[in-house]
């Protein structure tokens, strides 16, 4: 018993014809009563009596018609479901981030997307980035964003899309080195920095710098992330060497503020970006989807930041 064998049962017992049947299906009578006897052979059971031209269902063609009619109507529903998938109109995206674009930008961007896709779920979880490496590694998530730092523990697990960028310097908007067009190591020798925890590389690349160019690295706040050091930034207590998204959400989400300038820093400071793909399992279209349109709106963030 096949699908078409059921959606000629089905016509002809909405019907009660075989001539209705097969003009509603477009086909011959003959092939809608070659149809049904082959279903009948293949039961091995009447499904009707026939009478004349008349065809007479049986209790167990009224048992069948229940059951083709949900079964057809599981199908369709599943036809239809799958056309909205492969439009990307719906099903669902797990995505994990380190916190900096999880807090504004990723959120700001989801938004966008999903838009007018109302069948669209979406999963977003903020974790550090080593953590978002395990997570896609063990298929928990479809897509994770972190940083770019080289990590081999989990790398044959996922597939690593790598975005380089270099570090900005974010300076109070008062302080007489936001009207610079560039900032150096020598400028910030002996002011109140900002910078991530002492075991983060761009808290080392950063004290490198310093040290390479014989300036004091005056270290005042350090945090596990670059957000929370903008509010000391905004109070002109300190400066930080900070990277592109961190200072983007908070442009961003401080629209209209002119309290922190994020001017180039030299020497350049790396600080890239991975987007995670689980290596052995493929994404869905949705999920490939947003994958690429993620990419292309954070490689014109870090574009821009870069002019």
């Amino acid at each position: 018993m096949n699908s078409h064998q059921l959606a000629v049962f089905h016509e002809v017992m909405k019907t009660g014809s075989v001539s209705q049947a097969a003009r509603n299906l477009h086909r011959t009578q003959p092939a809608i009563s070659a149809a049904i006897k082959t279903l009948e052979e293949e039961l091995g059971l009447p499904l009707f009596l026939r009478e004349g031209r008349r065809l007479v269902p049986v209790p167990e063609a009224q048992y069948l018609m229940a059951e083709a009619t949900e079964i057809l109507s599981r199908m369709e529903t599943a036809q239809q479901n799958l056309a909205n998938m492969r439009d990307r109109v719906q099903g669902s995206i797990r995505i994990v981030a380190m916190p900096g674009p999880s807090t504004y930008l990723l959120p700001e961007f989801i938004s966008r997307f999903v838009a007018g896709k109302p069948e669209v779920r979406v999963t977003l979880a903020t974790r550090s980035s080593p953590q978002v490496r395990s997570l896609v590694a063990a298929n928990s998530f479809d897509i994770g964003f972190c940083d770019m730092t080289r990590f081999r523990g989990d790398r044959k697990l996922y597939a690593a899309e790598e975005l380089p960028s270099n570090c900005l310097c974010a300076v109070p908007a008062g302080h007489p080195l936001a009207q610079q067009e560039v900032i150096t190591a020598p400028d910030l020798s002996g002011q109140p920095m900002g910078a991530l925890q002492p075991d983060h590389t761009t808290y080392q690349a950063t004290s490198q710098a310093f040290q390479a160019a014989g300036a004091e690295f005056n270290l005042r706040y350090d945090a596990q992330y670059f957000l929370p050091l903008f509010h000391f930034i905004a109070a002109g207590q300190a400066c930080a060497v900070v990277d592109v998204l961190s200072a983007e959400s908070y442009r961003r989400s401080h629209a209209g503020e002119a309290r922190i300038r994020f001017l180039p820093f030299e020497p350049k400071i790396p600080f890239g970006y991975s987007i995670l793909t689980p290596s052995e399992r493929p994404l869905s279209q949705l999920a490939a989807s947003f994958a690429s349109a993620w990419r292309e709106y954070v490689t014109e963030i870090l574009a821009a930041s870069a002019r």
